[in-house]
């Protein structure tokens, strides 16, 4: 295992991961993978396959990967940079390119590829149409086809375009965009279960896949709260009386001796808030409602503020850890690698290049050897020295062409006892790829995300949740209650059948029902029992709660956005689905291990070691060069100019970002060369960042002359990255979302019919995605039960007990 693995990831029952000696090989040995990728999202998907054991070749070009020379605070450095090394340990490294002899050869005899070439080459299709046994993975910003896959763009006009900066932002002052490269770590992190469990399917069948990913599709999902789907449900249309942007209260506040974030997601946990600030009074007011709270931001403000400048950031996250509220320092770069909790796991390992990063963010019990990293290739240096191997056998199903293979994941059943969105996008994803998934709760205690729903203030408004509808596609539901006899013993009786038990309670709740590793694994030898506790199953912050607010004020994903005159700001999103798509990665590759052992596993999976991962680069740059990278609005370190200017109307936001010097003389040409910007200073990056505000007043002035849509269409004409800062309530008009299909227009017994979001990327095997709607609160009692052999009279029995039902206790 990794370096300081051992120390923590405590299984329920006793033990740790990591007990005793392993003999066998790596999780994912014998696997070979090809990466001709640059940037973040590619390398970043081929890291995690080769952190678990896959023998991965870095294909470049001359000049190498670009990321080799980057630094995002300008650092000064000798050799590859801190980066290049976190994305590519492990890997081996050859110069190439597509068409030599000996790199067609190391694609026809490889399991996966993948590749990031220019939008609209079909390349990495050819490769899979070429070799029938092959996954690959093609990534770029808006897919493979569509109205704008020759648009030039950047990390920032993507989240613009599909509607990920318009809801993020107080309503007074200009939306924000996810700052730290999000977008391209979140669809890094997307691709993570796709491949592997194409991977396996091909492995079993000898059929590939061609994976069409999209960096639009990804951030059009995970970062705008499904706002398009929740202005859907309230009956649509685009008369709007008010901006799509709204913040938390309270969120991130001023300490002290620094900042800290809370999350009060339930009623109890602002109560526990305003108790904390010895403000009792606002338990019974108009201030316990969010809306009111966000609507009158300077007023909350005035009455959280005093309070929470008189503590220090330890007082303060004592204060609310006592009364139950999520709670976190806001970490940046460096103060996060002080963090107690990450401490006391070993969470942090030091790269071969010398700097620190985070372990891989899941922790496996008898799933094989973490093979030591080695450092990551120079520029060729595998180059004529990578040896051949045999073309994989292939199945006999290779000569059905006319056969449609079944998704990767058919025929495993998921037993699935998440809730919020975290776990439920994991199993979602586990779900949409074939798996049958029977998502468990309670009329006690249902999900989470259901509670929700009260805000549309109809009857039955459990079920209107609308992040619960947007996530738990093609699960059958099923109510339990753990608390009782009957319950646990249908619960135990479904373990026996299951894949996989998933789960993402606190260990506390797990622990009280019995679900240890040992008991599940005594009942089922061959289940794979993946838990995604908060912070992890060791550590002084083993029982704490958390959601995904916390886990961004915690791991410095918040640090880096929001404006510098602002406090920080959640990202408000991608952290949740990054979670869960690690957590679906990590029990698919438990699958895996199975598949070679034939038996189970036990695997950890932590929310808050999934989002470290993801803001790893903070992590590289203190460590490696001294920097800490900040929050800067909606400039960044990778383009300049980069900002959103007003145009003529209401919300008419340009999102303009200049990546080169080519780019910025093609922006002056468009601008009509005018003498503010025509200057030669800024004809080179470090000019330009150094004139920014001067920029900014310039554009500022010409954008508010323009019609939105007529400069985007002049701007990405020259060869400027440019986009609208879409609204996300309107997000499936969208003309490239629309064209690949990103919704699907899904019948929902309670909520009607509506758009509702497929999956970011298209398998050449797959028409839709959706084939049910999220389940009604224990829609498949029945059904799932009598599957179990329970009887009519007997579910009538449980229905009287109140073991099982269909609506919430008290109502």
């Amino acid at each position: 295992m990794t370096a300081g693995a051992e120390q923590g990831a405590d299984r329920a029952g006793g033990g740790s991961v990591g007990e005793g000696v392993h003999t066998q090989a790596s999780m994912l040995d014998g696997i070979r993978v090809v990466d001709f990728s640059t940037g973040v999202p590619g390398p970043y998907v081929t890291k995690l396959l080769a952190d678990a054991g896959a023998d991965v070749i870095k294909v470049e070009g001359l000049d190498g990967d670009p990321v080799r020379r980057w630094s995002a605070t300008r650092a000064e450095f000798e050799g590859d940079s801190a980066l290049f090394q976190l994305l590519n340990a492990s890997k081996r490294g050859v110069v190439g390119q597509p068409g030599d002899a000996e790199i067609e050869e190391l694609v026809a005899t490889a399991d996966v590829v993948v590749e990031s070439f220019p939008a609209g080459s079909v390349l990495g299709r050819a490769w899979a149409d070429q070799h029938s046994h092959l996954v690959v993975l093609s990534v770029t910003p808006y897919g493979q086809d569509g109205p704008l896959v020759s648009h030039p763009s950047t990390e920032y006009t993507v989240q613009a375009q599909c509607g990920a900066i318009a809801c993020r932002g107080r309503p007074d002052q200009p939306p924000i965009h996810a700052g730290g490269g999000i977008a391209e770590w979140t669809a890094g992190a997307y691709a993570g279960p796709a491949v592997l469990s194409a991977l396996l399917r091909a492995r079993r069948t000898g059929r590939g896949e061609h994976i069409d990913l999209a960096v639009a599709d990804v951030m059009g999902i995970a970062a705008t709260t499904f706002s398009d789907l929740a202005h859907s449900m309230r009956g649509g249309g685009h008369d709007f009386d008010r901006v799509a942007r709204s913040v938390e209260a309270p969120s991130i506040e001023p300490a002290l001796d620094g900042w800290v974030g809370f999350n009060t997601n339930t009623a109890l946990q602002y109560q526990g808030f305003v108790l904390m600030i010895e403000r009792p009074d606002l338990i019974d007011t108009e201030w316990s409602q969010i809306g009111e709270r966000a609507g009158r931001l300077d007023e909350w403000n005035a009455m959280v503020h005093p309070w929470t400048s008189r503590h220090t950031v330890a007082e303060i996250i004592k204060a609310a850890s006592d009364l139950r509220v999520p709670v976190a320092e806001v970490n940046d770069g460096r103060s996060v690698l002080d963090n107690e909790q990450f401490a006391a796991r070993g969470v942090f390992v030091r790269n071969p290049g010398g700097f620190l990063q985070p372990r891989p963010p899941y922790l496996m019990d008898d799933g094989g050897e973490r093979r030591p990293a080695t450092p990551a290739p120079a520029l060729g240096e595998h180059t004529g020295t990578v040896e051949a191997r045999p073309r994989p056998v292939v199945s006999s199903l290779e000569a059905d062409s006319d056969s449609s293979p079944d998704l990767p994941l058919a025929g495993v059943r998921v037993l699935d006892l998440t809730s919020w969105w975290a776990g439920p996008s994991a199993t979602g994803t586990l779900a949409m790829l074939g798996a049958d998934v029977l998502h468990i709760e309670s009329t006690g205690h249902p999900d989470g995300m259901r509670m929700t729903g009260f805000m549309f203030g109809t009857e039955d408004w459990w079920e209107w949740s609308s992040m619960f509808v947007a996530i738990n596609h093609n699960k059958r539901g099923l109510t339990l209650d753990l608390d009782t006899e009957a319950g646990m013993d249908l619960l135990w009786k479904l373990i026996e059948s299951a894949d996989v038990v998933i789960e993402n309670f606190s260990p506390r709740v797990v622990e009280k029902w019995g679900l240890s590793w040992e008991a599940v694994s005594a009942r089922n030898p061959q289940a794979v029992f993946t838990r995604m506790p908060a912070f992890g199953l060791s550590g002084p912050w083993r029982e704490r709660v958390g959601f995904a607010q916390t886990m961004e004020q915690l791991t410095g994903m918040a640090w880096v956005t929001g404006h510098p005159y602002d406090q920080p700001r959640i990202m408000r999103g991608p952290c949740d689905p990054i979670a869960g798509m690690h957590g679906a990665y990590a029990a698919i590759l438990g699958l895996a291990v199975r598949e070679r052992t034939g038996r189970g596993v036990f695997v950890e999976s932590t929310m808050v070691e999934a989002a470290l991962n993801c803001s790893a680069e903070q992590i590289v740059e203190y460590t490696a060069y001294g920097n800490v990278m900040e929050r800067a609005g909606n400039r960044s370190p990778y383009a300049a100019p980069q900002g959103l200017y007003p145009c003529q109307g209401y919300e008419q936001w340009l999102a303009l970002a200049v990546a080169t010097d080519e780019q910025w003389q093609a922006l002056v040409e468009v601008l009509g060369s005018p003498e503010w910007a025509d200057r030669p200073e800024y004809a080179t990056d470090a000019g330009r960042r150094a004139g920014h505000d001067a920029i900014d007043e310039g554009l500022y002035a010409w954008a508010a002359e323009q019609d939105l849509e007529d400069a985007v269409a002049r701007l990405v004409g020259a060869g400027v990255p440019a986009a609208p800062a879409w609204d996300p309530r309107i997000q499936h008009e969208n003309p490239q979302l629309a064209h690949r299909g990103l919704f699907e227009m899904v019948e929902h017994p309670a909520v009607g019919t509506n758009p509702m979001p497929g999956m970011p990327y298209r398998f050449a095997s797959v028409d839709r995605w959706i084939t049910s709607p999220s389940p009604t609160l224990g829609q498949h009692n029945h059904e799932i039960l009598a599957e179990l052999g329970v009887s009519a009279n007997e579910i009538a029995q449980l229905e009287a007990d109140g073991v099982i039902g269909t609506r919430p206790k008290g109502l």
